[in-house]
């Protein structure tokens, strides 16, 4: 529990210092805007693509955890499609089921590397960057694509190709894994200089999720809320645990996986949602509330997944 509240803990410290700098008269009302374009457009792009570039991958097998967690993923995506009829005969707007779309399907791996790192040393930073590189463009192709056809724009072909095709986190990603697996040489200092970019990446869409945050909606999450903090936090550790022993993964891989699949959801999705039309509060709020909640359930996760391998 120690290891898992020091993670979680600098995180909602963060989306604090967020709410109160909102608030507060320091900061120009006018100056966040500018700031969630620069997250978007530059910093979480910079720290995909330094965190794909650099990744050791070598001596693991891919096969079965790539079926395991895109899988999972599918599985949980293709579910949600298959409930927006009755979602929307409830009356949940498209914006906002774009919003429990990427609360159920994001995951925060920057979470999950700091816990792995400290549950499983070394090895558990190289699986966990592997789990980060096989899933990332899936989630990022899923929802883009999500965003695109319930954002209210043009649903052509045309249209989403391009939104695809020039999607920052999907082009840094792609270039990301085609420098690592081809081996190109960046020059040391460029490198260092997309790192240090992507190093305040974090830290500022923490913020930034706290600058957008309506605080009544996380102290009192609605119901299409603990719906997807059900999704994420509950039925994803379910299907890639599930899918992953079926397919033979034990040990330390499958407690790595595991715990991927019971983080709360990525913040970035935050601006993602702010730039594609989607519903920014209600992923605010969502993102929070699983955060809280994810206290409790990691351990819990952690601790059946550990019996399940053990057995």
């Amino acid at each position: 529990m120690t290891i898992i509240f020091e993670s979680i803990l600098p995180i909602f410290l963060l989306v604090l210092l967020g709410v109160w700098l909102k608030r507060s008269p320091l900061i120009d009302l006018t100056l966040w805007e500018g700031l969630e374009q620069l997250g978007y457009f530059i910093l979480f792009p910079a720290l995909l693509f330094s965190t794909l570039a650099t990744a050791d991958f070598a001596g693991m097998k891919a096969d079965a955890t790539a079926v395991a967690t895109i899988g999972s993923i599918t599985l949980m995506s293709a579910c949600l499609l298959a409930l927006w009829p009755e979602l929307r005969r409830r009356n949940v707007s498209p914006p906002a089921f774009t919003s429990v779309f990427q609360t159920a399907t994001r995951w925060n791996g920057f979470m999950a590397l700091a816990i792995a790192q400290k549950l499983y040393g070394p090895i558990g930073l190289s699986l966990t960057a592997l789990v980060m590189t096989l899933i990332i463009i899936p989630i990022n192709f899923y929802n883009v694509g999500v965003l695109v056809w319930f954002g209210g724009g043009s649903r052509g072909l045309k249209f989403f190709a391009v939104k695809i095709a020039t999607n920052p986190l999907i082009v840094s990603s792609v270039l990301g894994i085609l420098l690592n697996v081809f081996a190109i040489p960046v020059y040391g200092p460029v490198l260092s200089a997309v790192e240090m970019l992507g190093n305040a990446s974090l830290s500022l869409g923490l913020v930034m999720v706290g600058a957008g945050l309506k605080v009544a909606d996380a102290l009192r999450p609605s119901l299409l809320a603990i719906f997807a903090v059900f999704l994420k936090l509950v039925m994803m550790p379910v299907f890639m645990v599930g899918a992953s022993y079926l397919l033979g993964i034990r040990g330390d891989a499958l407690m790595v996986i595991a715990l991927g699949a019971s983080v709360p959801t990525a913040m970035n999705g935050y601006l993602l949602a702010k730039q594609m039309g989607g519903d920014a509060p209600l992923y605010a709020a969502v993102a929070t509330v699983q955060t809280l909640v994810s206290f409790f359930t990691i351990p819990l996760v952690l601790t059946v997944t550990g019996y399940i391998a053990a057995g």
